[in-house]
């Protein structure tokens, strides 16, 4: 080969410069062992599980919301609270209960759980074209708006939402399967409602991580990141700007309401107070943590977020300063705030695109 060839042909980079992925056996023994935990985990790490797959999957329509298409929004806990509720109205019977005259449908739960997830969804299209025309701190401040009115009606539609003491979550059939305390015995080891509702959340968070991540790396997602990078550019390139804006909230909505059914299935009782500001700024803390617009970034900023309180609390004997809530010193709940709250600040000022982003020494900045 001519010297004029040779330097006309570019230099291979180094093994050790180049961006590591996990390898396919490292995905399969994970994915083994998710399988495996309801077999070997207690209830309280199983329903810790639980938690935080259904936050990594309110986390992830977060993030295609704020992280890919750059609209800030704080209203995301109201969608959860109209699956959640939804689900019971849907899915339970009319009764009486703490005062309050219950209303159910009484539908099929299965068809309960659709219905409910579809009610979120309609719910943001309505919200929908508001969404289309704000942006950033607009955006922000009209979807706060949501949890105030969320939360004037969960205290006080008593017959649909059983006011400050919540109503019972019929637990969910599918195929004549019903995840519920009954005990079923597989592999010598007793399934109740966490060990089932584990697979059934497993299967909900593959589901919507990969549409999610379809939706991204296809032609959709480069209009959403166009719109989040230069609104003006994307119209004029023919980006329909209006539209996506209004259509990424309604999935926002969706994934919200499928988190909020998952979670009333999980505490098997709604109440009002779990739906409020406090939630929203959790699911923003969850998708700054893990990396704003990746779909692993939401995963692992859920975990991250959820898990902490359950870990504080379950471990609050032996770690200094923590203890039980009224016995003094700092509550678990209020220390993991601290805690994720530092997070936040550390994410952004040493890892900007989050943890799941982070780069290996060998990789260069493109």
């Amino acid at each position: 080969m001519s010297e004029a060839t040779t330097k006309d042909v570019p230099a291979r980079a180094p093994a050790d410069r180049l961006p590591r992925r996990p390898a396919p056996y490292l995905w399969l023994a994970g994915s083994v062992l998710l399988l495996l935990f309801p077999f070997y985990l207690d209830r309280f790490w199983l329903q810790a599980g639980l938690f935080a797959m259904a936050a990594a999957i309110g986390a992830i329509g977060l993030n295609l919301l704020t992280g890919s298409t750059g609209q800030l929004s704080m209203g995301h806990a109201f969608f959860l609270a109209v699956g959640a509720y939804g689900y019971c109205v849907l899915a339970g019977e009319s009764s009486t209960e703490n005062g309050h005259t219950l209303t159910g449908l009484g539908l099929p739960t299965w068809l309960a759980a659709v219905l409910a997830v579809l009610l979120a969804g309609a719910a943001g299209g309505l919200f929908s074209p508001i969404a289309g025309r704000l942006s950033g701190a607009y955006l922000g401040i009209a979807t706060l708006a949501l949890i105030f009115i969320g939360q004037h009606l969960l205290f006080n539609a008593g017959s649909l939402t059983g006011g400050f003491n919540g109503r019972p979550v019929p637990p969910l059939s599918l195929f004549g399967f019903t995840f519920d305390d009954a005990e079923v015995v597989v592999a010598a080891v007793p399934f109740q409602s966490s060990e089932k509702l584990w697979y059934l959340a497993l299967a909900a968070l593959a589901a919507g991580a990969l549409f999610a991540r379809g939706v991204l790396r296809g032609r959709p997602g480069r209009a959403l990141n166009a719109i989040r990078d230069h609104r003006i550019a994307a119209g004029v390139m023919g980006v329909p700007v209006a539209r996506y804006r209004a259509g990424v909230f309604v999935l926002s909505s969706m994934y919200a309401g499928l988190a909020g059914v998952l979670l009333a299935l999980v505490f098997q009782r709604t109440v009002p107070e779990y739906f409020g500001m406090i939630l929203s700024l959790e699911y923003l803390a969850m998708i700054v943590i893990g990396g704003l617009g990746s779909v692993a970034g939401a995963v692992v900023g859920a975990a991250f977020v959820s898990l902490l309180p359950q870990l504080l609390t379950h471990y609050s004997d032996s770690l200094p300063l923590v203890s039980a809530p009224g016995t003094g010193g700092i509550a678990p709940g209020e220390a993991s705030r601290y805690l994720y709250g530092a997070a936040v600040v550390l994410v952004v000022l040493f890892l900007p695109g989050g943890i799941a982003r982070s780069k290996t020494p060998g990789e260069k900045k493109k």
